[in-house]
């Protein structure tokens, strides 16, 4: 039987434009550039070099011995929904149950579901920026339009304005995005912050897509950062995505959860089934173990980020030629480097002559082109290393 394409078509021009218009990532050219170089040291990803603590292998491990290899609750099993109603009313100081939780393959997926819920072709969705890019790529496949709202930027530091982020929204918008503390820029909103998005949302029957992964990464002396949990109802529109890739190291295992209203539980339900029928169970047993013996290992990684963000700050600063602010929260330094103002030409230069690989701030939106992003959730002798290349690099530049 022929393969034959017909005349005058092509592969590329008979897929759906969503797909064929989903943006190559600007991260990822730059880790493509330099991912086989030797010797260099890797800041370009959100991920920390701890490798994931046994105790948690240990509990996957246990249960692939024990056999829990088959189909399993959509939802998630009820021993890890449970684990995180647990978590949840540790951390928040407020009574959680296990029907707001569900399980999903990463938090990219978690991310994936809830843009599929609340968004279609033509709706408008607002996010401030520079943001997470795959936030804006996720709207796009799903037919959606991004709406970037431009933080303010003043010797480093990033802000909100809350009428700018007023005057962005539509008829067409049908959601915010509110990643806070943010990947890149480490802008953290406070307690009255929240309160007034929220308002916003209400006043105009908006959803909030709530990004607060990083909320244990703050370096104010609180135990975590302010949460749309400080100020909402029960059934206010919020869809928060989470993951257990940053708090416990476990990046590469795709394990993340939607905390929603419990009267959604159906629809998100569907869509697992409908994705990837549900996470494996011995994943969720780990992600159990995670939850409940998790504190040491999360007090650990916060005090490496906290040490890591001093280094950096203060070694950039010496070059005299860097502009930045310690950030708030999350682990990431955002920075301008004087007279570089092509990020992506700058992120490649120092692959090659420094040796160190950071992302490019062309890659997460309007705001952040000319920034560069390091991850500092490393071990200290490292990014003193990086330190020291740059210096040394953006001195004879």
């Amino acid at each position: 039987m022929s393969t034959a394409l017909p005349a005058g078509s092509s592969l590329l021009s008979d897929l759906r434009p969503e797909a064929r218009n989903a943006p190559e990532s600007g991260i990822v050219e730059v880790v493509n550039h330099g991912r086989l170089k030797e010797g260099l040291i890797p800041l370009w990803v959100g991920e920390g070099d701890l490798p994931t603590p046994d105790f948690i292998a240990r509990a996957a491990n246990a249960s692939l011995a024990a056999g829990e290899t088959f189909y399993t609750w959509q939802r998630g099993i009820p021993d890890l929904r449970e684990a995180l109603a647990r978590y949840h009313t540790a951390l928040y100081g407020q009574p959680f149950t296990m029907d707001r939780f569900f399980i999903t393959g990463s938090g990219m997926q978690a991310v994936q579901i809830v843009v599929r819920m609340v968004t279609g072709p033509g709706d408008e969705v607002v996010i401030p920026t520079p943001a997470w890019p795959n936030f804006a790529a996720a709207l796009g496949v799903a037919g959606a339009v991004p709406v970037s709202v431009p933080m303010d930027y003043v010797q480093g530091r990033f802000s909100l304005d809350l009428d700018r982020l007023a005057a962005a929204i539509t008829p067409r918008t049908r959601a915010i995005v509110i990643n806070s503390p943010a990947n890149p820029t480490g802008w953290t909103a406070t307690k009255d912050e929240l309160a007034a998005i929220l308002a916003l949302a209400r006043r105009h029957s908006l959803w909030i897509i709530a990004d607060e992964i990083y909320g244990r990464f703050v370096y104010d002396g609180a135990a975590r950062a302010a949460s749309f949990h400080d100020v909402m109802e029960d059934e206010d529109r919020i869809l928060f995505v989470q993951t257990f890739s940053k708090n416990w190291a476990m990046t590469g295992w795709r394990v993340g959860w939607i905390e929603a209203p419990s009267a959604l539980g159906q629809i998100i339900e569907n869509l697992i089934q409908y994705s990837t029928s549900g996470v494996p169970v011995f994943v969720q047993r780990a992600a159990i173990a995670a939850l409940d013996e998790g504190e040491p290992f999360v007090a650990q990684q916060i005090a490496r980020a906290a040490q890591g963000r001093k280094i950096i700050a203060e070694g950039l600063k010496a070059t005299n030629r860097v502009t930045l602010a310690p950030p708030d929260g999350a682990f990431y330094q955002f920075f301008s480097v004087d007279g570089r103002a092509d990020s992506r030409a700058l992120a490649i230069d120092l692959v090659d002559k420094a040796n160190v690989g950071l992302a490019p701030g062309t890659a997460f939106g309007p705001g952040g082109e000319t920034g560069l992003r390091l991850c500092f959730a490393r071990n200290a002798d490292d990014l003193e290393e990086v330190v020291r290349r740059l210096q040394r690099t953006l001195g004879s530049d």
